[in-house]
């Protein structure tokens, strides 16, 4: 019950910060070379196991669904929160967006050649953390790709670790735990991308991007 109750106190948190989160992070990629880099890296990689067909699981408000839409692929967006799926909905009308959960998507069985995760699980407790990898193990197809991203921990010690986000609590994971995780749910890494913070940056955290594959 605390476990669902911090969940749903996260999405009303994500609902009541829809429009300012629009307006912060609409045109983040546009001064991220590395991060359109990696995203295109991943469109590429999907392209070539299929037909392009992917999610981008907490997509907020369709930012980058649509940047992966330039890209030729077939996306929609997918997000707890419903003022999200409304903001991206009147942000970007010709593409589909729907409200759902990570941990138990509409989506059918290998349905995907692949999955973006771009810091949607970071208010994921860690002991829930398996089940929602398997879940997107689930619904890709074998040859799929996925892409998630995440903020680091301080160090191996340190595997997960609780920081105070400005929306809701969060976690930062260790990458080499994280790959392990994405190994035991049967998603195998292909490449990472690790960008270092910088100066002006208000948290110093390390920004983790693995690029992982379904076989």
């Amino acid at each position: 019950m605390v476990e669902h109750d911090a969940l749903d106190a996260t999405r009303d948190a994500y609902d009541a910060a829809a429009p300012t989160y629009a307006r912060l992070f609409s045109d983040e990629l546009r001064d991220r070379p590395l991060d359109r880099a990696i995203l295109g890296a991943f469109a590429e990689a999907v392209r070539a196991e299929g037909d392009g067909r992917v999610a981008d699981l907490g997509c907020g408000p369709g930012h980058v669904t649509a940047h992966l839409a330039t890209l030729g692929l077939s996306v929609f967006g997918v997000d707890a929160s419903p003022a999200m799926i409304e903001t991206a909905r009147r942000a970007h009308p010709g593409l589909r967006f729907d409200t759902g959960s990570m941990a138990a998507l509409d989506i059918a069985d290998r349905a995907l050649d692949g999955v973006l995760s771009r810091w949607s699980v970071i208010h994921t407790p860690p002991q829930r953390l398996p089940g929602i990898l398997a879940e997107f193990h689930r619904v890709l197809a074998p040859g799929g790709h996925l892409l998630i991203g995440f903020s680091a921990s301080d160090g191996p010690s340190h595997p997960a670790q609780v920081f105070d986000h400005a929306v809701a609590p969060a976690y930062r994971w260790w990458p080499d735990h994280l790959a392990a995780l994405l190994r035991t749910a049967g998603l195998a890494e292909v490449a990472r991308l690790v960008r270092e913070p910088r100066p002006t940056d208000h948290r110093q955290f390390r920004e983790i991007q693995l690029l992982a594959r379904r076989a």
